[in-house]
């Protein structure tokens, strides 16, 4: 007998207001990092720094990303980069440097997800199981497949997502297992597993939307040929030396039986903040 999953997802008010805001600690321009000091923080979670220009106008400066956190200290590590979301040639721009007290936002677009899944059983049983967080639907990453030519999604597609949705998270349905990642950085933030039964794919993943229109060449202008694989070379090429990763795309793929577990949105979260 199949035996019966339930997904019980539990969201907090603090969960989803969990937006790190924190000031800069300290600025090395040589290296590109900056520190902050966070009660709780994951490597790979990402944001963007905010530099006050009077008391009511600020502009964003770098992107961030968290490459080492101290639990002693509780002092985390950022890379900056260039931030490029909101190009806009006909305007003019500053030569505003990072400063000691500017402002890192971190973890910004958590509560906006989208769900990457084999098939439309497993999209509904994961995204219906809860209405606190906003999923923007896989149909609109289609169209922007599309639009780039890409019917086998890149990284960079996953970015220009980000970009246009707001969306700070991804999620991963592979081998059963939920893999969380931040949409910027491509850094898996939480695995937990998700036992559900899974007996059809398509390709790249579930959509309404049955075509997606391919360049004539180049990365990613090829149609999809296997789910699992693509995925996990995604996720193994963007988390090097993620052994846990590697084990569970080690795993055999077509799996049909439906496990009995229980797991909560909560505990994916609650590493983060």
């Amino acid at each position: 007998m199949i035996k019966l999953f339930t997904l019980f997802f539990i969201f907090t008010l603090s969960v989803f207001a969990g937006v790190i805001k924190t000031p800069i600690l300290s600025v090395d321009h040589v290296n590109n990092v900056v520190t902050v000091k966070v009660n709780k923080v994951n490597v790979g979670v990402s944001g963007f720094l905010v530099h006050r220009l009077s008391q009511r106008t600020s502009t964003i400066l770098k992107t961030l990303e968290v490459i080492d956190y101290n639990e002693k200290t509780g002092v985390a590590t950022l890379r900056m980069k260039e931030f490029n979301t909101l190009n806009q040639n006909s305007l003019p721009t500053g030569n505003w440097s990072v400063e000691v007290g500017d402002i890192a936002i971190l973890a910004y677009g958590y509560s906006r997800a989208l769900l990457i899944a084999p098939n439309e059983e497993i999209y509904y049983r994961i995204t219906k199981a809860t209405s606190a967080v906003h999923w923007v639907h896989p149909d609109i990453f289609t169209a922007i497949l599309s639009f780039n030519g890409h019917p086998t999604p890149l990284k960079q597609d996953f970015h220009d997502m980000s970009n246009a949705t707001s969306v700070g998270l991804v999620f991963f349905y592979i081998n059963q297992k939920l893999f969380t990642v931040d949409a910027q950085s491509m850094k898996v933030i939480n695995i937990s597993d998700a036992p559900l039964k899974q007996t059809e794919v398509k390709l790249p993943f579930y959509s309404r939307i049955n075509e997606i229109d391919a360049a004539w060449f180049g990365d990613g202008s090829d149609e999809l040929k296997e789910y699992e694989p693509h995925y996990c070379k995604l996720l193994i090429d963007n988390n090097p030396g993620n052994k846990e990763i590697q084990k569970i795309c080690s795993m055999k793929s077509d799996i049909t039986e439906e496990g009995e577990s229980s797991w909560s949105i909560k505990s994916i979260y609650k590493n983060l903040f």
